[in-house]
């Protein structure tokens, strides 16, 4: 069944290669980030797909533009059956290296755009009696680990946000999702100067994204088996464990 999708967070990456999953199974797609019509793959991408593919400028980090955006994509495209949020900032800070500037940038579109989102999109699906959200998190909100404090603290919030919601939201025919996976070779892993276990290439991780958004009813999508069990572990340990074996890391 052809679905109107909307990608906020689409323009490289895992976004991206979503983009290309679901115009090549034939369903409707917006796709927003903060400058979709200079962003070259969009504009590819729009070339190969123009009566499938259509762009929108977001910046999640401001109220007004999610809601301007929001409603835009509602007016024009009537229905909206799944909305991703696929937008991340990521920095690896040792504590000596603070920027308190970078933490509230994180905070603002790792968890607080997600909010203004939700917020907005939300009383659509109510007037609509239907709806699909789903978020890409990452298994970095199971834990916090050494460096990533303040890219793993907004995601866990959000875990967090979206469990207590999935309840009230299923209760309103609107079906939620937590995607939580590990490493991708992405601009943001690129920062790292660690070895990555399990690394996966965008189209993979895009691919398994598409096939638990689309064929699964789980509340959560997690992967790579191997590291999402470990991360899953460390939470069951007592902290003078688990503590001591993310000391390990520095």
């Amino acid at each position: 069944m052809v679905q109107v999708v909307w990608i906020i967070g689409g323009s490289e990456g895992i976004g991206f290669e979503l983009c290309k999953i679901y115009l090549a199974q034939n369903h409707t797609l917006i796709v927003s980030a903060r400058d979709t019509h200079n962003s070259k793959n969009l504009l590819a991408l729009k070339k190969q797909y123009p009566q499938s593919l259509y762009l929108i400028d977001i910046d999640v980090s401001e109220t007004k533009s999610v809601q301007e955006a929001t409603q835009k994509v509602s007016s024009i495209y009537g229905a909206i059956d799944i909305c991703v949020y696929n937008a991340g900032l990521y920095e690896k800070m040792q504590l000596l290296d603070w920027k308190v500037a970078s933490f509230e940038a994180m905070a603002q579109v790792n968890y607080l755009g997600a909010v203004r989102v939700i917020d907005a999109l939300v009383p659509i699906f109510l007037e609509q009696k239907k709806g699909h959200l789903v978020f890409n998190i990452s298994i970095a909100s199971y834990f916090g680990l050494a460096y990533g404090g303040g890219y793993s603290a907004p995601k866990a919030a959000l875990l967090n946000l979206c469990e207590s919601l999935q309840p009230e939201l299923k209760s309103k025919a609107i079906k939620l999702q937590v995607i939580n996976h590990g490493f991708v070779k992405t601009r943001l892993t690129q920062k790292n100067d660690f070895e990555m276990p399990q690394l996966l290439e965008p189209k993979e991780a895009a691919q398994k994204i598409y096939h638990g958004v689309m064929h699964t009813k789980s509340f959560e999508i997690k992967f790579p088996w191997a590291l999402t069990r470990f991360i899953s572990f460390l939470r069951l340990l007592p902290y003078t464990l688990s503590l001591k074996l993310t000391q390990r890391l520095l």
